[in-house]
């Protein structure tokens, strides 16, 4: 096992209800809440109206209108902006995981005298950020349980993860109730984003019996309680074990004592969704099963193998070789029997801009020391295996 540091601060609070502990959990922070949201699907669903009852005794300003792939200039300077105005003592998040993602730049731009996007690019290490408290609506990044955040910035066609411990929520309320009304198609793609961030765990050099066992058993939750969120999306206990695998998938703990490796997936889906705007999710179900299928071989293989016999249950008895191919088709054939797009077609990305992302991805992303070593023209080949 690699040497491994492990701590998550981050208090999860589980259940029916439990939201009425809101007031209590901020309160030591002060009266000055930034509410956060996104489009205004909390106000459908009556959360809005629920939050601001529990915080009449607060001070409240708000920043609505938070996008999917969050945008820096819109959406993280505007709430710096309200909290350095304000003096703001606690965020509060209320929303999915691209309202968690600009929270947490927000805590840390908030508390910074000069231009976020230092922190968001580590030219500069933040050395405090205002204390972060969210509400989740919809399962999928895990950014309720972890350290990091993605934030775009248009005008340079970057998608940046940033992460830093102080980027911690302090605590995270997760109320199955409140993903009832999750689309198909949002609940399809948070499904496939969570398996993603399993998987880019699990297919890496060093390994532990322990580590993959985890692994496999929060992909095999995610998949048994996705499909009957999809055809039953009120049921109460395949939405709350699916919000628990999504916080686990992106923790780390699934992956503790695990070698890195590299993030391709996501390295890759970014500069799709930082070009063209898609839905995170719909990106990693295209590219997965390409990229599984590109960089199979003799070398990879094992991983292939075990990956498929503890997730998919693949005959022993086959040839390895069968094994892997056999679990690439099935990874495919899951995506695409959650209603996913397969094609990159489908989302409208078709050929244009391949070259010029494959170069952004090459540059930016350092998959060339990635478990599987991608350069600028494997990543091509992939994107062009996806259209």
């Amino acid at each position: 096992m690699e040497n491994f540091t492990y701590c998550t601060p981050t208090k999860l609070i589980f259940g029916d209800g439990a939201i009425k502990n809101l007031p209590e959990v901020l309160a030591p922070f002060g009266k000055k809440v930034l509410l956060t949201y996104g489009g205004g699907s909390i106000k459908k669903i009556g959360l809005y109206d629920t939050v601001k009852e529990l915080l009449k005794d607060f001070e409240v300003y708000e920043l609505s209108g938070i996008e999917p792939n969050p945008k820096y200039t819109t959406s993280v300077l505007g709430g710096v902006k309200i909290c350095k105005e304000q003096k703001i003592d606690v965020v509060l998040a209320v929303g999915g995981g691209s309202v968690l993602d600009c929270s947490k730049a927000i805590c840390a731009g908030a508390l910074y005298d000069g231009e976020p996007w230092d922190l968001i690019t580590y030219k500069v290490k933040a050395k405090k950020a205002l204390p972060l408290v969210d509400v989740l609506t919809l399962a999928a990044t895990g950014s309720e349980y972890d350290s990091g955040c993605v934030i775009s910035r248009t005008e340079t066609n970057d998608k940046v993860g940033y992460l830093d411990e102080l980027l911690f929520p302090v605590a995270s309320f997760l109320d199955p109730k409140y993903t009832y009304s999750v689309s198909r198609k949002q609940t399809a793609a948070g499904a496939a984003d969570a398996i993603n961030h399993i998987m880019e765990q699990y297919f890496c050099a060093k390994h532990s019996t322990l580590a993959d066992g985890m692994c496999e058993a929060a992909i095999r939750s995610l998949i048994a309680n996705a499909k009957i969120a999809l055809e039953e999306p009120e049921n109460y206990d395949a939405r709350g074990e699916f919000m628990v695998d999504c916080s686990l998938a992106c923790n780390t703990i699934l992956s503790i004592g695990n070698s890195y490796s590299g993030w391709p997936c996501h390295g890759m889906e970014h500069a799709l969704s930082a070009y063209y705007d898609i839905t995170h999710g719909e990106g990693l179900a295209i590219l997965t099963p390409r990229w599984m299928k590109y960089i199979l071989n003799d070398s990879t293989m094992e991983r292939f193998v075990s990956f498929g016999k503890g997730v998919f249950g693949m005959d022993p008895a086959l040839s390895d070789r069968e094994i892997a191919e056999k679990t690439i088709d099935a990874v495919y054939s899951l995506f695409e029997s959650f209603g996913m797009p397969m094609h990159l077609k489908d989302v409208g990305i078709d050929e244009t801009r391949l070259q010029e992302m494959a170069h952004h991805i090459a540059e930016n992303e350092g998959l060339d020391k990635a478990w599987a070593p991608l350069k600028e023209n494997d990543i091509l080949e992939i994107l062009k295996a996806s259209l």
